[in-house]
C-alpha cells in the first residue's frame, strides 16, 4: 500500500521505518527541511534502538522517501497517517495548531483528489479532535466526509527506548471510525502483527491514551508512596511491591476496574485510613493515598445529588449492604446515601434479599444499629410492592433478576442505577451514575 505519514518526530519516524519494513511504500512529510534530508539519505529523524537499521534498509529498497510538498504525497498516496505534535500549554491544554494545520493541507490536496482517502490521526489528541479535523478537511477540500475522505484514529502506545519492539508486539490495536471501509484498510497494516484490534468508537479511541497514561503515573506515584512509607519503618519497599505484584487475581488484574458507585465494606476504608495514619505518624506525606477517601466521598455525594435533582422524596433501594451477595452493611456506601436521604427528609424504603434483621449479629449489628437504627420499618422482603409505593429506584446491587420489574420500573419518575445493570439501559428515565 502507498502510505503518506506526516511528521517525522518520533512516532512519525518509527511508523515510516516500520510500515516500509512491513511491505508499504511510505513518504515521510514535514516542514522541517532537515528531517525531510536525513530521510532521503536513509537516516533517521530520532535516536532509538533499531531504527536506524530499519530506516536504512527501507530507504536502500527504495520504500522510504520524504518532502515538504504535502500535495505530493496525499495525491500519491492511499492513507495518510497523522502524527505530528501536540505538545501541552502550561496549562494542560494541548496545542493542536499542528493537527489543524495539517488538516488544511490534507485538505487542499484532496481537491485535486478523485480517489477515496483515508486519513488516520495517531498523534496523541483529545476527544472530538477527529471530527474538528474532518470539518476542516471538508471545508478545504470541498468535499464531504463519508463520500470523498475518512478519518480514523488509531493511537499509538510506543515507549521512547522500546518503540520499535512496542510498534511489533502491542497489547492492543485501537481502531476508532465511522467508516466500515476505511478501519477495515487501517486494520490491515496490522495484520502481520500477533495482536488484537480492537475496533471502537471514534471518542474512546480519542481518550484511551490519556487513561492508559494516567494510569501508569498513579502506578508510579502509588509504588513511590508506599516506599517513602516502607523507608520510614526501615521496611524493603522492593520487597513489598514485589508480593503486591504476585497477586494476578485481584492486584495486577481486572478486578475493579469498572466505572460505579463508591467503595465499603469493613476492610478497605479501615485499611487505607490505617497506611495513611501510618504515614502521617512517621511525617510522610501521602498525598495519593490520602485523596482517596475524599474521592470515594465525592461519589457518594454525585449519587446523592441525582437523587435530589429529580425533586421526589420517596426512594425504594435494591440492595442495600456493601456489595452484592452478602448482608455486610458495615461502612456500605449505599448505608451512607439512606442515612443522607433520611436527613434531607426522603421517605426510604429498602429491598435487599440477603439482609434479614433477625440474623444481623455482632459489629454488623452494631454499625446499623448507629446509622439506621429504624432499619425494621424501612426494609421490605416485598420488591414490587417497594416499587409500586416509591418514584425514584436506586439500584446499587446488580444480582437480581430485574427483567419481572421492568414494566414498573418504567413507570417511575427516575432509575439511578450504581452498578450498570445494561437490561435497564433502554428505560427512558434510566441514568447511570458514571456513565
Amino acid at each position: 500500500m502507498n502510505i503518506s505519514v506526516f511528521g517525522l518526530g518520533y512516532v512519525g519516524c518509527v511508523s515510516l521505518g516500520c510500515l516500509a519494513r512491513n511491505g508499504h511504500n511510505v513518504v515521510g512529510v514535514d516542514v522541517s527541511n532537515f528531517k525531510v534530508d536525513l530521510i532521503n539519505r536513509g537516516v533517521p529523524t530520532i535516536l532509538e534502538k533499531d531504527i536506524d537499521i530499519i530506516i536504512k534498509e527501507g530507504f536502500e529498497q527504495g520504500r522510504i522517501s520524504a518532502t515538504m510538498c504535502a500535495d505530493e504525497a496525499v495525491i500519491n498516496t492511499d492513507i495518510s497517517i497523522i502524527c505530528v505534535g501536540t505538545p501541552s500549554s502550561p496549562h494542560g491544554h494541548l496545542n493542536l495548531s499542528y493537527i489543524y494545520k495539517t488538516a488544511e493541507q490534507i485538505g487542499q490536496a484532496l481537491k485535486e483528489k478523485d480517489d477515496f482517502h483515508t486519513i488516520v490521526i495517531r498523534s496523541t489528541v483529545l476527544p472530538g479532535t477527529n471530527q474538528r479535523f474532518g470539518e476542516i478537511v471538508e471545508e478545504y477540500s470541498g468535499k464531504n466526509r463519508g463520500e470523498s475522505f475518512s478519518i480514523v484514529s488509531n493511537p499509538e502506545f510506543l515507549r521512547e527506548g522500546s518503540a520499535v519492539k512496542d510498534y511489533y508486539h502491542p497489547s492492543v490495536t485501537v481502531i476508532g471510525g465511522d467508516n466500515e471501509e476505511a478501519v477495515e484498510k487501517v486494520a490491515s497494516l496490522y495484520s502481520c502483527l500477533n495482536a488484537p484490534v480492537e475496533i471502537t468508537d471514534i471518542k474512546i479511541a480519542e481518550l484511551i491514551k490519556y487513561v492508559n497514561n494516567s494510569y501508569h503515573a498513579l502506578k508510579i506515584a502509588f509504588a513511590n508512596e508506599v516506599g517513602n512509607v516502607c523507608k520510614a519503618l526501615s521496611i524493603d519497599s522492593h520487597k513489598v511491591m514485589e508480593l503486591f505484584c504476585k497477586d494476578t487475581r485481584l492486584n495486577i488484574s481486572t478486578a475493579y476496574f469498572k466505572p460505579g458507585f463508591a467503595y465499603g465494606g469493613s476492610c478497605l476504608p479501615k485499611d487505607l485510613k490505617g497506611l495513611v495514619t501510618l504515614g502521617h505518624d512517621h511525617y510522610v506525606n501521602t498525598p495519593i493515598l490520602g485523596c482517596i477517601d475524599a474521592s470515594n466521598e465525592h461519589q457518594k455525594k454525585m449519587a446523592y445529588e441525582m437523587v435530589a435533582k429529580t425533586g421526589k422524596k420517596k426512594v425504594c433501594f435494591i440492595g442495600l449492604s456493601f456489595k452484592a451477595g452478602t448482608d455486610d452493611l458495615r461502612y456500605s456506601p449505599a448505608v451512607d446515601l439512606a442515612e443522607t436521604l433520611i436527613g434531607k427528609g426522603y421517605q426510604i424504603t429498602i429491598y435487599d434479599e440477603n439482609v434479614r434483621l433477625s440474623k444481623l449479629i455482632g459489629a454488623n449489628k452494631a454499625f446499623i444499629n448507629e446509622r439506621l437504627p429504624h432499619l425494621s420499618e424501612l426494609i421490605t422482603q416485598n420488591l414490587e410492592e417497594a416499587l409500586l409505593n416509591n418514584d425514584v429506584v436506586i439500584i446499587t446491587h446488580k444480582n437480581l433478576e430485574i427483567a419481572p420489574y421492568y414494566d414498573l420500573l418504567k413507570e417511575k419518575d427516575a432509575v439511578i442505577d450504581l452498578v450498570r445493570v445494561s437490561a435497564i439501559e433502554c428505560l427512558p428515565n434510566y441514568e447511570g451514575i458514571c456513565w
